[in-house]
C-alpha cells in the first residue's frame, strides 16, 4: 500500500535562497576553535585510526627481494603523498569550495551539479543523478566496514599488551562484537550528551599519534628522506606488479578523507581546513614517519608497526585511548549513514523511512531504526566472517575509492559549468585526480577475491533498490496523471453540478497539484460532498539543503472553492505539515484550525503488471518497498485523528 502524498520524496527546484553563513562566521575566535576541535572528533575519526593498520598492510605485501630500507621509505613516501594529493589538494583545497548552500557530500554535490546543468536547458541530467545514486550506495558499503575494522584493529592491541601473555587472544572477537553491539544499541538514545567529548578525546588521540611518531623518528632520522616522492616511485618499480597491489593497502591511509567534504555543513569550511592543516595532517605524517624509523632501526617491528611504537609504560593508556578513538570514528560513520538516508529519502532515492530526532536542540541528531539494524547486522557478519583486521583490510577501500571517483566526476560539472573554468584549466586540474582515483580503484579491484566483493555487492543491491524506487515512482506518477482529471476540468464539472457542501477545511495531499487528487475524486464519488474550503497541498524537496522560512510556503488561489499550497523543504530538513500551516497563518494571516481541518490521503494498492515499464521482478521489489514505507501521517507529522485515507488499486 502506498500513499499518493509522496511529494516530499520528489525532488524539485525551489526558489533560490540566500546561502547560510559559514558556521564560524561572526562568532569570534573562541567559537572558531571550538568548531575546529569538534570537527576533529566527527570528521577525522576514520582517517585518524588508519595508522593502526595501514602501514602494516602495505609492508605485508612487499616483495621479499626488496630491501627493508627501500620498502619502508617507499611505503611512507606513498602514504605522505597520498595524504597530500587526495586529502589536501583534492578535498581541502578543491572540493570544499563546491558547497551546496554550505553543505557537502556526494548527494549534496549531485543536487548542485543537477541544478547547475538545468539552468540553461531546464532538464535534469540522468547521468549526474545516477552518479549520485552510485556514490550514496558506496557510502553504505564503506559504512559497514569502518566500524568493524576500526574497533577490531584497536582491540587486537591486547595481543601485545604487557602482562597478558596471549591469554585473551581468543576473546578479541567477542570483545569487539560487544563494543560494537553496545555502540549501535545506544543510537536510539542519541549521542548529543557525549558528543561534546568526541572532539577533545580525538584531539588527544592525534597528539599521541604525533608524539609517538616524533619520539621514534630519532630511531633513524634518515626516514625524513621519505618526504621525497621519488622513493615511492622507486619502490613501485622495484616491486613490479606487486607494487600496484600495494597501492591498495597504501590507500587505507586516506580512507575517511571524504568525511572532510561530507561533514562541511556541520562545522563550516574554515574550521575543518584549519584542523586538517594545523593538527591532523602533521600528526599523521609524524606518526607514519615514526613507524618507518622504528622499522628501519628494528626490522622485526614490521609485523605490527603501530603497537611496537608504544612504550610498555604507556601501553594500556594508549590501548584504551585507541579503542575510544575507534568507537568515535564508528559513531561518525553511523551518524553519516543516518544523514545520507535522510537526504536520499528527501531526494526521492528511497521510500519514506522512520526518521526520529534524538535532540530537541540539535538539528543533526537523528536516528533511523531500520538503517541502524541493517548496519549492525552487516558489521557483525563482517566481523565474524573475516575475524582479523588484516583480513578486513582486503575488503576495505574499494567502496571509498569508488565514492571518491564519483566526487571527482561530479566536481567536473561544477568546475566547468558552474565556475566557468576553461576546458584547458578544468582538464589540467581534474585529469590528474581522475588518474589517481582510477589507479587506486584498479589496485583495490585486485582485492575482490579476498573480500572486496562484499561492499561491491552491498553497494550494487542499494543501487538496484534506489533505481527501482526512482523508476517505479516515476511510472506510478505518470500512470496516475494519465488516469486523473485535471483540476481545471473538475472545477468546470462542479459548476455544472454543484455537490453538497460540508463545513470546514479539507487538505488533499498530492504530488501533482495540477491534477485532481485521487482522494478528492473518491470523496466526491462515494461521499458526494465538497468541503467549504479545499486546499490542494504538495510537499516538495528543493535541491538545496535548507529552505528559508520566507520560501517555505506558497499559496495560490484557484477559485472560491480551491487553493493550491506548495510546501518546500531542503533535502536535509524534516517535513512537518502542521508547522508549515502555522507559518502560513503567521505570514499571510490565513486561518487553519488544525482541529477543524481534515487531511485526505489517497492510499494506493499497487499490483504488479508484466506490461509496465519495469520487469515483473522489479515491480515486486517496488511493491515491497512501498508496503514497507513509513506511514505518511507520521512522516509529515500530521495528527492521526485528522486524517482520512481513501484507497485505489493501481497496476505498475
Amino acid at each position: 500500500m502506498a500513499s499518493e502524498a509522496r511529494g516530499a520524496t520528489a525532488p524539485n527546484s525551489a526558489a533560490p535562497t540566500p546561502p547560510p553563513k559559514p558556521a564560524s562566521d561572526g562568532h569570534g575566535a573562541q567559537s572558531f576553535w571550538a568548531l575546529a576541535i569538534g570537527s576533529i572528533g566527527v570528521v577525522f575519526g576514520d582517517i585518524g585510526t588508519s595508522p593502526l593498520y595501514a602501514m602494516r598492510e602495505a609492508l605485508h605485501h612487499t616483495r621479499s627481494g626488496v630491501t627493508t630500507e627501500l620498502a619502508v621509505l617507499g611505503v611512507v613516501s606513498l602514504v605522505i603523498w597520498a595524504l597530500i594529493l587526495i586529502v589536501t589538494l583534492k578535498y581541502v583545497l578543491l572540493l570544499m569550495r563546491a558547497d551546496n548552500k554550505g553543505e557537502g557530500g556526494t548527494l549534496a554535490l549531485m543536487a548542485l551539479a543537477r541544478r547547475t546543468l538545468a539552468k540553461p536547458s531546464g532538464k535534469r541530467s540522468a547521468t549526474v543523478f545516477f552518479l549520485g545514486v552510485i556514490g550514496a550506495a558506496l557510502f553504505y558499503g564503506d559504512g559497514i566496514i569502518t566500524p568493524a575494522i576500526s574497533v577490531l584493529s584497536a582491540v587486537e592491541g591486547l595481543k601485545e599488551a604487557p602482562g597478558l601473555g596471549g591469554r585473551v587472544d581468543n576473546w578479541i572477537l567477542p570483545i569487539s562484537a560487544g563494543i560494537l553491539i553496545a555502540l549501535f544499541m545506544v543510537q536510539s538514545r542519541g549521542t548529543h550528551r557525549v558528543a561534546t567529548f568526541f572532539g577533545p578525546i580525538t584531539l588527544l588521540w592525534f597528539v599521541v599519534l604525533g608524539a609517538l611518531g616524533l619520539y621514534h623518528m630519532f630511531d633513524d632520522p634518515s626516514i625524513l628522506r621519505a618526504a621525497l616522492p621519488h622513493y615511492g616511485v622507486m619502490f613501485l618499480l622495484q616491486n613490479g606488479f606487486l607494487g600496484f597491489v600495494i597501492l591498495g593497502s597504501v590507500f587505507l591511509a586516506v580512507t575517511g578523507a571524504e568525511a572532510l567534504y561530507a561533514d562541511m555543513g556541520h562545522f563550516g569550511k574554515k574550521p575543518i581546513q584549519a584542523a586538517w592543516l594545523w593538527l591532523v595532517f602533521p600528526c599523521l605524517v609524524l606518526n607514519y614517519l615514526g613507524q618507518g624509523a622504528n622499522i628501519l632501526a628494528h626490522p622485526e617491528a614490521k609485523a605490527n608497526p603501530f603497537w611496537s611504537m608504544v612504550p610498555e609504560l604507556a601501553y594500556w593508556p594508549v590501548l584504551v585511548l585507541a579503542a575510544t578513538a575507534t568507537v568515535i570514528a564508528s559513531q561518525a560513520v553511523i551518524t553519516g549513514a543516518f544523514s545520507v538516508t535522510q537526504q536520499a529519502v528527501q531526494l526521492g532515492l528511497l521510500p519514506r523511512i522512520d526518521i526520529r530526532r534524538t535532540s530537541e536542540t540539535q538539528a543533526g541528531q537523528i536516528y533511523v531504526p531500520q538503517v541502524n539494524t541493517l548496519l549492525l547486522i552487516g558489521v557483525l557478519v563482517l566481523l565474524f566472517s573475516f575475524k582479523t583486521s588484516s583480513a578486513l583490510a582486503a575488503a576495505y577501500g574499494i567502496a571509498v575509492t569508488g565514492s571518491m571517483f564519483v566526487d571527482t566526476l561530479l566536481a567536473f560539472v561544477i568546475v566547468r559549468f558552474m565556475w566557468k573554468w576553461r576546458w584547458s584549466a578544468t582538464l589540467a586540474v581534474l585529469l590528474p585526480l581522475v588518474a589517481i582515483d582510477l589507479t587506486f580503484i584498479s589496485s583495490n579491484l585486485l582485492k575482490i577475491p579476498q573480500g572486496a566483493w562484499m561492499p561491491l555487492v552491498f553497494g550494487a543491491l542499494l543501487v538496484l533498490i534506489m533505481w527501482t524506487w526512482t523508476r517505479g515512482s516515476q511510472i506510478l506518477t505518470d500512470k496516475t496523471r494519465r488516469d486523473s482529471v485535471p483540476l481545471t476540468d473538475l472545477i468546470n464539472i462542479l459548476k455544472a453540478r454543484p455537490p453538497h457542501r460540508a463545513p470546514g477545511t479539507a487538505i488533499f495531499l498530492t504530488s501533482d497539484p495540477d491534477m485532481t487528487p485521487v482522494a478528492l475524486m473518491h470523496n466526491l464519488k462515494h461521499n458526494k460532498v465538497l468541503h467549504e474550503k479545499n486546499v490542494i497541498a504538495t510537499v516538495r524537496t528543493a535541491e538545496t539543503p535548507r529552505v528559508s522560512e520566507a520560501d517555505r510556503v506558497r499559496i495560490e488561489p484557484v477559485n472560491d472553492d480551491f487553493k493550491k499550497l506548495v510546501i518546500t523543504y531542503g533535502f536535509m530538513e524534516t517535513p512537518n505539515v502542521p508547522k508549515a500551516l502555522a507559518l502560513l497563518r503567521k505570514q499571510q494571516g490565513l486561518k487553519f484550525d488544525i482541529m477543524a481541518t481534515s487531511f485526505f490521503l489517497g492510499r494506493r494498492s499497487v499490483i504488479a503488471s508484466a506490461h509496465s515499464g519495469m520487469p515483473l521482478w522489479q515491480d515486486k521489489i517496488f511493491i515491497f518497498l512501498m508496503r514497507n514505507a513509513a506511514n505518511p501521517t507520521d512522516f509529515f507529522k500530521i495528527p492521526p485523528g485528522r486524517v482520512v485515507e481513501m484507497g485505489a488499486q493501481v497496476t505498475v
